[in-house]
C-alpha cells in the first residue's frame, strides 16, 4: 500500500506524462479528514481531461492501488479520481476558473500560500 507522498507523486507523474497543465498539490491534512492531499490539474479539452483522469486510474491500478471511485466521466469538464488519501481533480480551464478549488481549500485564518505547491 502506497503512502500519501507516493500516491501524490504517482498522480503528478501520470498527469505530467499526459501533458496536464498547471498541476497543483494542496496539503489538506489539517483541513479535512477526507484526504491528506489534493492534486488539481487542467486539461486542454473535455477529451484531454478524460484522458488525464484515465491515465491516473491506469497508473494507480498498475501500482496496485485501486481507486475508490471516479466521478464526472460523463461530462468530462471535471473528473475526480479518489485514491483514498489523495483526491485528484482534472478540469478544463473554464471549470477550474469557475470553482476555484485552490482558493476554497487554502482559505483559513493563518494560512499562507506555502500550503499550495505548484508542481
Amino acid at each position: 500500500m502506497m503512502n500519501t507522498e507516493q500516491l501524490t507523486n504517482l498522480a503528478v507523474q501520470s498527469l505530467d506524462d499526459m501533458k496536464a497543465q498547471d498541476v497543483t498539490v494542496i496539503d489538506v491534512t489539517d483541513k479535512t479528514s477526507v484526504a491528506d492531499a489534493m492534486v488539481i490539474a487542467t486539461g486542454t479539452s473535455d477529451r484531454h481531461v478524460g484522458s488525464l483522469a484515465n491515465e491516473v486510474v491506469v497508473q494507480a491500478k498498475a501500482a496496485g492501488e485501486k481507486p475508490l471511485g471516479v466521478e464526472g466521466e460523463a461530462q468530462s469538464d471535471w473528473v475526480l479520481v479518489d485514491l483514498g488519501d489523495v483526491i485528484v481533480h482534472v478540469m478544463t480551464q473554464k471549470a477550474r476558473d469557475f470553482y476555484e478549488l485552490e482558493k476554497l481549500w487554502s482559505v483559513r485564518p493563518g494560512d499562507s500560500d506555502a500550503d499550495i505547491a505548484k508542481v
